[in-house]
């Protein structure tokens, strides 16, 4: 089966609708499909981005992501907002 390898980040930035408010933000950054790629990307974003959280996932293609038991994503608490 193919896969996709994903590199998501987890943020915290000033809210664009409340100047003084913080929300968590979850972007994809990175795709591929060659695992060296990918973790050398990570490496290199969790170098130069320190204050940012990092996550590679590998995933199967063609796939509905909701079916899997886990799929990519990351949790961003209150306490984070801080």
């Amino acid at each position: 089966m193919d896969t996709l390898f994903l590199i998501l980040c987890g943020s915290v930035e000033e809210s664009t609708s409340e100047p003084h408010d913080k929300v968590g933000v979850v972007s994809v950054v990175y795709v591929s499909n060659d695992k060296e790629k990918i973790d050398s990307k990570l490496e290199n974003l969790q170098k130069t981005h320190p204050d940012n959280f990092y996550m590679a996932y590998e995933v199967p293609m063609d796939t509905d992501l909701t079916t899997l038991e886990h799929y990519p994503g990351l949790e961003i608490s209150k306490e984070d907002l801080n």
